[in-house]
């Protein structure tokens, strides 16, 4: 049987006009700005005015550790909004906007797949309505200002072997890691060391996504700080006076967008921070949006529950002052036989002993978000045409000795009608009881929150500081940061700092080597083992495969 592309799915799906899903949803069109047919801007002012309306119900989408194998994470958000419409419930699903760089690299987008997408897929994909383009100016007209400062005399006294702040390009390009610049002589600025972050590592992804409002942005964009004197005193963006002109390139991007699944139900899709190198969660403003719009919002975080949901619990509830009513857990019977040691060609292959030995990666993210974070759970089983009675039954057995429902998600190849099942599971778990918790307090010690991070949440023996961090935490506290959550850049492959570390590892120490303030942001960014926040490019990238053809239309998108 010859199976459709994603691509190919989305375009030979008819897309329902944007301004008819909005007043579906109630978005009157004072508050719409269209971006062609499909897609759209809502205004900031609706959810001023919707102030005094109730929530919805909060559901949060997150996985298992990921795998080559694939856990269907964005599709089972997707098909999970789907099938909660299917049940007769308004759902609205949020996501992240997808960045080039896994585009045209090795992952793929970040729409869904089968019948269980955003529309339109290849805008979405590619420049969308122009969010990530906006957010690389503002973070680079930063950088030019500060180099401008320095060479226009330097009157803040920047010590150049201790700027912090670096360009953005929203591209994997491992070229741009570590460069020389202001080279060529005098006129050509002063030289130095730099480099460059892809956008979604940008700390101007996290500020836009954390904003509340225009003021609130440019209240975190002033108090960014890009680097130090040489007395060790901070640089702020307001000392360079940039956050006015820079919140004007902003202020489009800050607004929601607006599309639509296959199905028609609304998606708010909006920022875009990865989880391993930043804070994994679309924005604040689209999610409040969807809590008011509809009576379910479903969201996703990104890579495993110990990364994105980790942090979407940590920093983005803490700071918005959001609780989930319900979380699902996605995981795959061929990613846990991975976890279990085999290798992704025999994954098709009935091994009932290698879904056992995987499970305990499954189990350990269902006890965090149940016991540590103290939400109900649910696991949804990403289905593929090879899973064996044997293997389904071992998981959902597994699962229920923890108390948790396992339903099977069949929406990559029925969209909503194969998402019913976990869509009736998830309305029963928000009304269950639930006992939200951080997993860790505000005034610990930057070590402190580490630790807990690592010994709650990664199961590890605690945290290793090399000698710099260590260093950068006691100056962090001393400058008045040491109450900021933590945003761990951590390989998303494992539990722990070492990729080739699967399922649940014990007896290990994560080693953090550098500790950054996100000042804007409202964090503190650890980096641990060899994490980098500049990816690079796959021997064969997708890139080589996308082609577009005399009328448009482009092909080898997924």
């Amino acid at each position: 049987m010859a199976y459709l592309s994603d691509i190919e799915i989305a375009q030979q799906t008819k897309m329902e006009k944007i301004n008819s899903i909005a007043q579906n949803l109630g978005v009157s069109e004072e508050h719409l700005e269209q971006y062609g047919p499909y897609k759209a801007k809502i205004s900031n002012k609706l959810l001023d005015e919707m102030q005094g309306k109730p929530d919805g119900k909060l559901i949060l989408v997150t996985a298992i550790t990921p795998t080559p194998a694939g856990e269907g994470k964005t599709t089972t958000t997707v098909g999970l909004a789907d099938g909660l419409r299917r049940i007769g419930k308004k759902s609205v699903v949020a996501l992240r906007e997808p960045s080039l760089g896994p585009v045209f690299g090795v992952k793929g987008g970040a729409a869904g797949g089968g019948y269980a997408q955003v529309v339109p897929m290849e805008d979405i994909n590619l420049h969308f309505t122009g969010d990530f383009h906006a957010i690389g100016a503002a973070n680079n007209l930063l950088a030019a200002m500060l180099d401008n400062h320095i060479f226009q005399g330097n009157a803040l006294g920047i010590d150049s072997r201790r700027i912090t702040w670096k360009r953005a390009v929203d591209m994997n390009d491992r070229q741009l890691r570590f460069i020389a610049n202001g080279l060529g002589g005098r006129t050509n600025g002063v030289p130095r060391e730099d480099g460059f972050d892809i956008t979604v590592a940008s700390e101007i992804m996290a500020v836009l996504c954390l904003s509340s409002g225009i003021t609130d942005l440019k209240e975190r964009l002033s108090r960014i700080i890009v680097g130090y004197t040489r007395e060790e005193a901070p640089v702020r963006c307001s000392d360079l006076k940039a956050a006015g002109a820079m919140a004007a390139l902003l202020k489009d991007a800050l607004k929601p967008n607006l599309v639509q699944t296959l199905e028609k139900t609304p998606a708010i899709v909006h920022g875009g921070p990865f989880a391993n190198i930043a804070h994994g969660c679309n924005s604040v403003i689209a999610t409040k949006m969807a809590l008011k719009l509809g009576d379910y919002a479903v969201t996703e975080a990104g890579f495993g529950a110990d990364l994105g949901a980790e942090k979407f619990f940590d920093i983005k509830c803490r700071m918005a002052g959001l609780v989930p009513d319900a979380v699902v857990i996605v995981a795959s019977v061929r990613a846990l036989k991975h976890h279990g040691g085999v290798p992704k060609a025999e994954l098709s292959t009935e091994n009932v002993e290698a879904v056992e030995k995987g499970l305990p990666n499954l189990l350990q993210h269902v006890e965090n978000v149940t016991k540590v974070f103290g939400l109900p759970a649910a696991v949804a089983i990403n289905a593929f045409p090879t899973d064996t009675p044997a293997e389904l039954k071992l998981v959902e057995d597994k699962c229920r000795e923890l108390g948790v429902n396992v339903a099977l998600s069949e929406v990559w190849a029925k969209g909503g009608e194969g998402g019913i099942a976990l869509a009736e599971e998830v309305v029963r778990l928000c009304e269950a009881p639930k006992s939200f918790s951080f997993a860790y307090e505000d005034d610990l010690s930057i070590e402190a929150k580490l630790d807990a991070i690592c010994r709650k949440v990664y199961h590890a023996d605690g945290v290793e500081l090399a000698p710099g961090a260590k260093k950068q935490a006691k100056q962090l506290e001393a400058l008045g940061f040491g109450k900021l959550p933590i945003c761990m850049a951590k390989t998303q492959y494992s539990f722990s700092d070492n990729a080739d570390l699967l399922g649940a590892p014990k007896g290990f120490k994560v080693q953090v080597r550098n500790l950054k303030a996100s000042a804007g942001a409202g964090f503190i960014v650890a980096l641990t083992g060899d994490i980098m926040t500049m990816p690079g490019l796959p021997k064969s990238p997708s890139a080589e495969r996308i082609d577009v053809d005399e009328n448009g239309k482009i092909t080898g998108l997924f």
